[in-house]
């Protein structure tokens, strides 16, 4: 049971804002600057919003809330409403799927990074966001024949 009115918690819900947010894209960007990560850009004007984009290389990043993308980390669900929110998050989930697909089709890398691992793991994340530019860069580098 839900400890607020549908009225209360509908104005909370709106008030729930997809950039700025402070457990992925402000953590991100701090692991950005710690590991001396650049080239990226905020609310670039790509198809599917990511969160972060590395233009010159074409990757766009996703820092995925764990319960608003379905990732079952730590096994919450909501115990109200919950045919709503199984929908909702399954929407969440088909759209990902379709974002990811156009993207690659348009010859972008697409990383996405679960809202846990930002949190838990740093320099996993940091890791693994510099061996995708490292990768292109090794491309790059290649002589044309």
């Amino acid at each position: 049971m839900d400890v607020f009115t549908q009225k209360k918690r509908s104005e909370i819900m709106r008030t729930v804002k997809s950039n700025k947010n402070k457990s992925t894209e402000l953590k991100l960007i701090e692991i950005f600057k710690r590991h001396h990560i650049i080239g990226w850009r905020r609310n670039y004007p790509v198809f599917g919003k990511p969160d972060f984009v590395f233009c010159r290389k074409k990757i766009a990043l996703f820092a995925d809330g764990c319960f608003w993308h379905g990732h079952n980390c730590r096994k919450t669900t909501p115990a109200s409403n919950k045919e709503y929110w199984d929908k909702k998050i399954s929407r969440n989930k088909t759209r990902d799927k379709q974002v990811n697909k156009h993207l690659i089709e348009l010859g972008w890398t697409v990383l996405r990074i679960w809202e846990c691992e930002i949190n838990k793991h740093k320099d996993e994340v940091a890791r693994k966001i510099k061996n995708t530019l490292k990768s292109f860069e090794a491309v790059s580098q290649l002589p044309i024949t």
